[in-house]
């Protein structure tokens, strides 16, 4: 019997995972700020500087993808570049005055979206799929860092 696409966990978290990203996009519409800038936003909300290095590990991208998307958000004013004191060659990146401006809408966006996906979930449904999900991606290689 052939795989059915409903018991292929691949395909239920690609589907989950583009649906998320629709459902965000349009809830961020406003803002000018894509999908793909939710990770560089999540990583330095906290106020600490970031090399584009650790932001492409922390989104679990390739390089060259983190460097598109830091190009439009310097350009659109949302973070700034600046030699890093341990390293001449490379930059490490902080929020804008204008980003950090921005953040609370980019924060509440999400944070919407994910309690509509999850609205037909128990509280311990919920902490069993995030518990779930961490796992499998752990197993994929990538370890998920709570806060």
């Amino acid at each position: 019997m052939a795989l059915q696409r409903s018991d292929s966990a691949g395909y239920m978290t690609n589907l989950t995972a583009r649906l998320f990203a629709r459902a965000i996009d349009e809830a961020l519409r406003e803002t000018g700020v894509g999908v793909g800038a939710l990770p560089v936003f999540f990583a330095l909300a906290r106020g600490e500087a970031m090399t584009q290095g650790a932001l492409a590990r922390f989104a679990a991208i390739e390089q060259p993808t983190m460097a598109a998307t830091l190009t439009r958000l310097e350009r659109d004013g949302l973070i700034m570049r600046k030699p890093d004191p341990d390293d001449g060659r490379r930059a490490t990146i902080t929020l804008t005055p204008a980003g950090r401006r921005l953040w609370p809408r980019i924060e509440a966006a999400a944070l919407a979206v994910n309690a509509r996906a999850m609205a037909d979930l128990t509280p311990a449904e919920r902490r069993t799929l995030l518990a779930l999900l961490a796992r499998v991606a752990a197993a994929l290689g990538h370890r998920v860092e709570a806060g």
